[in-house]
């Protein structure tokens, strides 16, 4: 027997609603802040991910899915979906279009380490990318969205903010932080070590124990800010409060992508123990350069769809189940099961969602499978019905019955529908 890959899950068909509800209320808060989907493709060359994401993160130096295609090139399955909007945004030229370009995504993504609940190789996100506004104001809106999607699947999450400043200010904090690691270096994991050198903030990053031990008394990137990177700062906390969602400043978040400048954030449960940021995100004004085009700023997050589901199972929230069919047509021989088959034909292309006997079920049987699967009526057709053209219509839900024409089914049923 061929097993699923580690890291890997199947949805099933008797839990895909459950993705569906949720993508379906991302597609809807989309919506509401003007957001327009993107699809870039599943794969991209290396090199796209080793200066977009950065090359001292846990990403690019442990977790990427990396092959040579037939031609000898370096391609990689994304890790995450920034980069490859960052580089359509580019490559398409939408700089020259209407500004700001607000894009949304649900996308698959790959990352090869250990699977731990919430946290598969194979995963999929919902994602935001702002291009071309560099107000705190665009700040506030991404982090607004995020917190509208978060209660719309009724999720009761806490708001972290910080901001990481900019590269004239975060230079003077680089040096900071390698004043305070440098006595504690041998005590550092191997990872930190080498972080040390090439990007010291990745340290404030790490989850060995030992080391966020030492991390506690790092110094502060606020203290560090520089004019406008603060004004900025305080700028977000303004909107914010306009929009009357509640934050709490962690210094400690810097993300684990190293195209991060000034805001950064995080939504954290704790339904599903340490990994508990569910959504997260920042502004990256440097990254569309860095790759390669003009200077434009970017804000963006994105937020993990098995985490969000393993967050709603566990705190005991409801999703409906809509995939129940509204009427199921039960025949009682093999003439009266084709009748069946031609009127759900019929039915599913008015729009009516309809099912029907595959198994050459007895009557009774056929009632046990419609309830099973949640059909609201159920169309009884036998020999009397074949002849005089009306069948009985049975309501699941109240038992009571009623003769429907075979010519009327459609039009009965398109009203029953609309009323469910």
């Amino acid at each position: 027997m061929i097993n699923i890959p580690k890291g890997t899950k199947d949805v099933l068909p008797s839990d895909s609603y459950k993705w569906q509800y949720v993508e379906d209320v991302a597609r809807d808060v989309a919506k509401r802040f003007h957001l327009k989907e993107i699809r870039t493709p599943v794969f991209e060359h290396t090199e796209l991910f080793l200066r977009g994401v950065g090359d001292t993160t846990d990403i690019v130096t442990k977790e990427m899915y990396t092959f040579k295609d037939k031609g000898d090139r370096s391609i990689t399955l994304k890790p995450e979906g920034t980069a490859g909007a960052a580089r359509s945004f580019i490559e398409n030229g939408m700089k020259n279009g209407v500004l700001p370009v607000k894009m949304y995504y649900i996308t698959p993504a790959f990352r090869y380490e250990r699977p731990q609940a919430g946290r598969l190789r194979e995963f999929h996100q919902f994602g935001v990318e702002i291009f071309g506004a560099k107000g705190a104001e665009t700040d506030a809106e991404a982090i607004v969205t995020a917190d509208t999607l978060l209660k719309s699947l009724s999720l009761n999450v806490k708001l972290y903010i910080n901001s990481i400043g900019c590269p004239t200010c975060r230079a003077a904090y680089n040096k900071a932080l390698k004043e305070f690691f440098a006595p504690h270096l041998e005590e550092l994991c191997y990872d930190c070590k080498t972080r040390f050198e090439k990007n010291p903030l990745r340290l404030l990053d790490c989850k060995e124990e030992n080391c966020k031990k030492i991390n506690v008394a790092a110094p502060s990137i606020l203290d560090y800010l520089c004019d406008d990177c603060f004004a900025h700062f305080e700028q977000l906390k303004t909107y914010l409060s306009l929009a009357g969602v509640e934050y709490e400043i962690d210094p400690r978040i810097v993300r684990g992508l190293d195209y991060y400048t000034r805001t950064v954030f995080e939504f954290v449960s704790t339904s599903i123990g340490a990994q508990g940021t569910v959504c997260a995100g920042g502004r990256y004004d440097g990254l569309i350069e860095e790759l390669g085009g003009d200077s434009v700023p970017a804000v963006g997050f994105a937020a993990g769809l098995e985490r969000l589901l393993i967050v709603m199972e566990q705190t005991g929230v409801t999703i409906p189940e809509t995939s129940a069919p509204t009427v199921y047509l039960a025949g009682m021989d093999d003439a009266c099961r084709k009748k069946a088959f031609e009127l759900a034909c019929a039915l599913r292309k008015a729009g009516v969602s309809s099912e029907v006997d595959h198994l050459e079920r007895s009557i009774k049987a056929q009632f046990k499978y419609a309830d099973k699967i949640g059909a609201k009526y159920v169309v009884v057709i036998g020999g009397n019905e074949l002849e005089s053209g009306v069948a009985n219509v049975k309501s699941m839900a109240t038992g009571e019955s009623e003769s429907v024409a075979f010519t009327q089914a459609v039009a009965y049923f398109q009203g029953k529908q609309g009323t469910l």
